[in-house]
């Protein structure tokens, strides 16, 4: 518990700071402006003084207009013109001309918006934010026997933290001991819960949820992977897109027209057709608010801001607008095989005894099949849980996993890049060696025959086959069966292949470092339209380029990869994605789009996202122009009364943001 004198002091004056917020003091002023904007109006329609109106429009117009003219004077400082310097004018320009209620109702309006907007961009902005309030502030810290609470603040790297079920885990850090599941959602967007054991990564802000765990801390709490993600994100935001720049350039021409039309409108009448100077003024006014381009300009990063928070709560990373709108033009994606398309460990595929036993009915075959081909996944189990070879390791866990009793196993002996044998303990004791067809050179083995049958077949479909064999002599021995071990294909893996081409993806293409026999039984497995194998790094940086440049023009492609050995690729496709990037720091920081899970169906739904945030993005941007182009022309063709333009125009900004913030829910069925 905290005491007294630890607590800090805090002020009226300071809590007034914390609770008056730059939105909050905005949102008073937008209350100001209207009390006092209605108070000017019936003051002026009563006997009373008549400064009294006029004192009330002066605070109305203060502070209606207090940030505007503050964001006016910035950008004039940097030599620019934007459309709140345009709306102070066309209040002021209000009030010269007798009308301080439109010009009033105005900066009301105007400042409402922009009230409106940012506390609607600042969803997108919160939506990010609340994940850091995801990570607790402090850690149960292991010293010696005992636990002591401390903020997380103060831990350092290697100290062990007790994370307790139903907790979330404090820091990023390695399991020392414990088993669990923890959801990983918060983090990556995969919402069923990990397994984790000694040696399993944990990361900050997930939940712990089966069983205590201890926990070795690997990064400080400013290094943690929800810590980094979340100032990725922020950075992405600030990162303009094509269109977003493209936008701020043209308001700046375009703002210095409207003021240049204005002028011409409220000076040439009077002089050559005789209009009244009043008159004229009027409708340059009008004009200059309905054209003003407020609703153009805030439309297309209400749309991106939305996206990019949409697809981070999903654990999707789009490292800014331009990568974002470049998702949506791909045409071309380029996968690597391991790790990517396939798991990215070896896993046993086919466990085949041999010779076959044929019992007399079909029933009792399968179930003396089955516990046949358990017996030799034990025995050769038993033999390679000496080794630590990763095909070894993978014959150990499926056996594991299916819950089998290995043997002990002894006289253990390994022959590298062939095989291994040793004594196992089973039915008395009996010699077992596991190995490729050349360890059993100068062997006469018995079955070889059917085995062989057995071993092209599974070498054909770009698996690793090894036989198992009881040796009876050291030149004699009998094949029990034969075990087959692949790089497994991820199982959604052809579904995502198929729904990218139902989004237009016109080439799905596997780039692999493996031979040719097993790029290519993965590639048929995959449903990818074409693949190349035996590549070195060079060569796919090459690839990339050529599928880029295939055509009669340049073409947009994406490489997926782990953001690890896939740097340079991931750098020279026109869209690097690293997946399954939780943690890893080399992902974070080379490729475009991050994905924090190794979900491939997280890359079509973030191609089906940026597709419809381009689409958002249109429809904000004929809305907005047909808007102005609709007003302006009623303004100067039929007396448009100053306040129905100021409606419309204020109108169409708001629709055009609530319009880009339809992002934040949008969910694709991937």
């Amino acid at each position: 518990m905290a005491t007294a004198a630890g607590r800090a002091h805090v002020t009226p004056t300071l809590r007034l700071r914390q609770w008056l917020s730059p939105l909050r003091a905005q949102a008073i002023c937008v209350g100001i402006t209207f009390v006092t904007m209605f108070a000017g109006l019936l003051t002026s329609q009563t006997q009373l003084p008549a400064w009294l109106p006029s004192l009330f429009y002066l605070i109305a117009y203060v502070a209606g207009g207090i940030f505007g003219v503050q964001a006016s004077v910035e950008s004039l400082r940097q030599r620019r013109v934007d459309v709140d310097l345009l709306m102070v004018l066309a209040a002021l320009g209000a009030a010269f001309l007798g009308a301080p209620f439109e010009g009033a109702m105005l900066l009301f309006l105007f400042s409402l918006s922009n009230v409106l907007q940012d506390y609607a961009l600042g969803r997108t902005r919160s939506a990010i934010q609340a994940l850091m309030k995801l990570r607790p502030d402090q850690a149960l810290v292991k010293v010696g026997q005992d636990a002591i609470l401390r903020p997380i603040e103060s831990l350092r790297i290697g100290d062990h933290i007790l994370v307790r079920p139903g907790e979330r885990v404090p820091l990023d850090g390695v399991v020392v001991e414990g088993e669990s599941t923890v959801d990983e959602s918060t983090l990556t967007g995969e919402s069923m819960p990990v397994a984790k054991k000694a040696g399993a990564p944990v990361f900050a802000g997930t939940i712990n949820q089966s069983g205590s765990l201890e926990v070795r801390v690997t990064k400080l709490a400013h290094e943690s992977t929800i810590a980094r993600l979340i100032r990725l994100v922020e950075e992405a935001q600030s990162e303009k897109a094509p269109t977003e720049r493209f936008l701020d350039k043209f308001e700046q021409i375009y703002a210095m027209g409207v003021i240049g039309l204005t002028l011409l409108l409220a000076g040439v009448p009077p002089l050559i057709f005789g209009v009244p100077f009043t008159d004229a003024a009027y409708r340059a006014i009008t004009v200059m608010v309905v054209a003003s381009p407020c609703a153009l300009v805030i439309s297309t990063p209400a749309a991106i801001l939305s996206a990019i928070a949409n697809g981070a709560r999903r654990g999707i990373l789009f490292k800014g607008g331009a990568h974002l709108e470049e998702a949506a033009r791909l045409e071309v994606i380029a996968f690597d095989k391991t790790g990517t398309l396939t798991m990215g460990k070896p896993a046993v595929t086919d466990v085949t005894i041999i010779p076959l036993i044929a019992p007399a009915h079909a029933a009792a075959s399968r179930t003396v099949r089955r516990d046949q081909e358990d017996i030799l996944l034990a025995l050769a189990a038993a033999v390679e849980s000496k080794s630590e070879h990763p095909l070894a390791r993978a014959i150990v866990e499926t056996a594991r996993h299916r819950g089998l009793t290995i043997p002990s196993a002894t006289n253990f002996a390994s022959t590298p890049g062939q095989g291994v044998r040793a004594h196992v303990a089973f039915m008395g004791g009996m010699d077992i060696a596991v190995g490729s067809l050349r360890y059993f050179d100068g062997v006469r083995l018995h079955g070889l025959e059917r085995a062989m049958c057995e071993m092209e077949r599974l070498q054909y479909e770009g698996k690793t086959a090894v036989l198992v064999a009881k040796l009876r002599t050291n030149t004699s021995a009998v094949v029990l069966g034969v075990i087959a071990i692949a790089d497994v294909l991820r199982p959604s893996a052809p579904q995502v292949v198929e729904r990218l081409h139902r989004l237009g993806i016109r080439r799905v293409v596997m780039l692999t470092g493996d031979n040719e026999r097993v790029a290519r039984a993965v590639a048929r497995q995959a449903g990818v339209d074409e693949y190349y194998a035996d590549l070195l790094p060079q060569d796919k940086v090459t690839l990339i380029k050529r599928l880029s440049r295939a055509g009669d023009r340049p073409r947009h492609v994406a490489m997926v990869g782990d953001g690890v050995n896939d740097a340079p690729a991931l750098a020279s496709a026109s869209l690097g994605i690293a997946m399954g990037a939780a943690g890893t720091d080399v992902a974070l920081e080379t490729a475009d789009v991050v994905l924090m899970s190794d979900d491939l169906r997280q890359i079509a739904y973030a191609i089906a996202l940026s597709r419809q945030t381009r689409w958002v993005i249109i429809q904000n941007l004929i809305f907005a122009i047909a808007v102005i182009a609709v007003l302006v022309v009623v303004a100067l063709g039929l007396q448009l009364p100053l306040p129905l333009g100021v409606v419309g125009h204020e109108g169409s900004t708001v629709i055009v943001v609530l319009n880009g913030l339809r992002l934040l829910f949008f969910d694709a069925r991937t």
